[in-house]
């Protein structure tokens, strides 16, 4: 079983991953998705992501965009992170699991929530 989080506002992939409404997780067996929750974002505060959704077993992380510091706390955990990602939500695991969903590397860096994503 594979758990994939997408950083998102209501069923939409979120730009600010920090920020985001709700994560959408899916759990999967091969290219199907067998559960779905939607799960309040708990707060942004430094670091504290990445643990919380490796704490739910999360294998995958889909954002539209995400500050380097996320990203390197994410790999520290051997969870594999996707950025650049748009669009609905269950649509953007969906590519995943179709191996058509490939990360842009968009790291936030000079917008207004700089070191904030």
């Amino acid at each position: 079983m594979l758990k994939i989080a997408i950083a998102s506002e209501g069923e939409n992939v979120t730009e600010h991953f920090g920020h985001c409404l709700n994560f959408n997780v899916y759990e999967t067996e091969g290219k199907e998705i067998v559960k779905h929750l939607s799960i309040p974002n708990p707060g942004h505060r430094p670091g504290f992501l990445p643990v919380f959704l490796h704490e739910l077993g999360v294998n995958v992380i889909i954002s539209g965009g995400m500050g380097g510091g996320a990203i390197d706390l994410f790999n520290e955990k051997n969870i594999e992170v996707i950025v650049g990602a748009t669009g609905n939500a269950e649509a953007a695991a969906k590519a995943y699991l179709e191996g058509n969903l490939k990360s842009t590397g968009s790291v936030c860096h000079q917008h207004m929530h700089h070191g904030e994503c």
